[in-house]
């Protein structure tokens, strides 16, 4: 069904308004122009704030496109703000897996300059069937999944253009990955459940900087928390932090809600799913959903059926049950409203002025991944302080020489 344009624009224009650094960062592209003539496609979860930063972009004179990264992300009424304003649109909430790929695929075709990737499937695409199209400067990647990607490509030696690790730049994941993902993730379950948290076991496999905000969001709404991990520095880190920490096949036997936050495949799977206690909630906070075994869960149920909208039920030959929320997709999109919109500020600025630094600097940097640049990391800290209240010291010029003579060895 198509979007609602009037709601669309109101939530385009709530989301800018709390978005002040993105919206600093837009006031110069319109005087500057630094994308005139340029073709920028973007394969990401297209909601309110993604609406933000594609006209943003805009506004420094790129032809913007903009593909969904998820079926079930969107915001239909989103897409109408979106259509409005000139931007090419391939996204509708609950599309098939056929129209999502269609909708990869017009984002090459628009032979795009650079590139703005959730997961680095346009990428993707470029390096295997689609590798004869475009003319690409370079490449921008805000998730742990997509990353990991461009740097085997890297490591093989196949990498066609740098790419800038948005990801891993302090100002993304030490605020997206961490507080955004935690109190979104949160967000998706109770608004699909309507289930209470305190007192629950609430096991969240993965302690990255994800899973870390997850399980600090469970545990301040009175859950008792279970970490999974197969990193051992990461387990012990959990555990100091205050969380059990166990293998999953423990942790299914008392979970009363299972978060998969790894970036990886199988994480719950059939064995688990033989020893889950009765009535087990199932979300997966991860990229992709392949962390929970939907083949698995299928092969071992017996029946299955919707309870409510985003709640699958599916019912074992023994009578017990359990709950899949939002398809296990992205759990924070499918049934919640995505990350905060003041999070999304601080990924989005980073992502325009690491498309702006690609547009300017992309055919002379090396094809591999990059990092964000730390100037442009600190021009956003710098450029958040203001709007949240925050003010800092200055080095005293005894200080600025201290530090001096250590930096210069002395």
């Amino acid at each position: 069904m198509p979007g609602d344009l009037h709601r669309g624009r109101q939530k385009v224009s709530w989301a800018e308004t709390h978005m002040p650094v993105l919206g600093g960062i837009r006031r110069r592209f319109e005087v500057e122009r630094p994308f005139k003539g340029l073709t920028v496609s973007m394969v990401l979860h297209v909601e309110s704030k993604t609406a933000a930063l594609a006209l943003a972009v805009q506004a420094g004179g790129a032809d913007v496109r903009l593909a969904a990264g998820n079926p079930l992300s969107t915001d239909d009424d989103s897409v109408a703000a979106l259509t409005e304003a000139g931007v090419e649109t391939h996204a509708v909430k609950g599309e098939t897996v056929a129209e999502y790929r269609t909708g990869v695929e017009a984002m090459l075709e628009a032979d795009p300059d650079v590139i703005v990737d959730d997961g680095a499937d346009l990428v993707a695409l470029v390096h295997t069937r689609r590798h004869d199209r475009g003319r690409v400067r370079g490449s921008t990647e805000e998730t742990t999944t997509g990353v990991t990607r461009l740097r085997a490509l890297e490591k093989a030696g196949k990498l066609l253009f740098p790419a800038i690790d948005v990801n891993d730049a302090p100002m993304k994941h030490l605020f997206d990955n961490r507080y955004g993902t935690g109190q979104s993730t949160v967000d998706g379950i109770v608004a699909a459940t309507n289930l209470l948290i305190a007192g629950k076991v609430c096991v969240v496999a993965g302690y990255g900087w994800c899973g870390k905000g997850v399980a600090s969001r469970l545990k301040g709404l009175g859950a008792d928390v279970v970490v999974t991990e197969i990193d051992p520095i990461a387990a012990l880190e959990a555990r100091m932090d205050g969380f059990r920490v166990m293998p999953m096949l423990d942790a299914a036997r008392i979970a009363d809600l299972i978060v998969t936050v790894t970036g990886s495949v199988g994480v719950v799977r059939e064995p688990h799913f033989k020893v889950l206690k009765d009535g087990c909630l199932l979300a997966n906070a991860g990229h992709f959903d392949v962390e929970i075994s939907r083949p698995d869960l299928e092969g071992i149920s017996v029946s299955r059926s919707v309870v409510r909208p985003q709640v699958e039920e599916y019912r074992f030959a023994d009578g017990r049950r359990a709950y899949l929320i939002g398809d296990g997709r992205l759990v924070n999109l499918a049934a919640g409203q995505g990350h905060p919109v003041e999070i999304m500020d601080l990924s989005f600025a980073l992502q325009a002025l690491s498309v702006e630094h690609l547009a300017r600097h992309g055919l002379s940097m090396d094809r591999k991944v990059h990092p964000v640049p730390t100037e442009l990391d600190l021009a956003v800290a710098k450029a958040a302080m203001s709007p949240m209240g925050v003010r800092i010291d200055d080095r005293t010029e005894a200080q600025a020489r201290y530090a001096a003579s250590w930096e210069g060895g002395t």
